[in-house]
């Protein structure tokens, strides 16, 4: 079996006095699927954005490759991708320049390769149209160009079929089940049925965590 990529020890969260987890363990490595799934408050936003390094409020360890990520933090940054709930973007910028603001200081894409990207999302013949003039499911297609062009090792997606046609729902599906069988490791959260093969799931509000 392959090492762990991203490991979490004992983590516990609580938010509005109220505890959302507890004794949360689990490990996620290459070439895996992992759904994050629970009812509505149960945390499981909150868990991504603490595995992503944007929450603070929790206690116990989280490891990357085998060392405590605090002290491999540069490397965690670099090899990790995180999308939120929400698509993260820059309304005034065209879908083009959001993805060249994304692509920033992670590594050189030509415009080419972006541009087959949108097309990849269907987003041709609107690259350079202002994002607060499309639709909320076009402006997710931005964010979700990302995972086209997208080298991590690590992905972190927050509700990935949010605002997502049918067709597109398949689409991402497809992308997802690709890049696990590419050696990827991807940890999901949605309200989609989402089953793809071999996934595990990690459960909250008060069911167990599976590995």
């Amino acid at each position: 079996m392959s090492e762990p990529l991203l490991q979490a020890v004992d983590l516990e969260c609580e938010r509005d006095e109220r505890l959302l987890f507890k004794n949360l363990s689990f490990s996620i490595v290459p070439g895996t699927v992992t759904r994050v799934e629970g009812p509505n408050g149960s945390g499981k936003t909150t868990l991504l954005r603490i595995l992503a390094g944007l929450n603070d409020a929790w206690s116990g360890h989280i490891r990357w490759r085998g060392q405590p990520r605090a002290r491999n933090r540069e490397s965690f940054l670099r090899n990790t991708l995180y999308l939120g709930h929400r698509p993260g973007i820059k309304p005034l910028l065209t879908p083009m320049e959001n993805l060249q603001a994304l692509m920033a200081g992670r590594r050189p894409v030509t415009e080419a390769v972006l541009g087959q990207a949108l097309a990849g999302t269907g987003l041709s013949g609107y690259e350079n149209v202002p994002c607060r003039n499309l639709s909320a499911g076009q402006q997710r297609r931005v964010a979700l160009a990302r995972l086209l062009i997208a080298d991590e090792p690590l992905w972190l997606l927050d509700e990935v079929f949010t605002a997502i046609d049918a067709q597109g729902v398949k689409a991402i599906e497809a992308l997802l089940q690709q890049r696990a069988a590419e050696g990827g490791a991807i940890l999901v959260t949605t309200h989609h049925d989402l089953s793809l093969g071999g996934m595990q799931r990690i459960t909250l509000g008060g069911g167990p965590a599976h590995e």
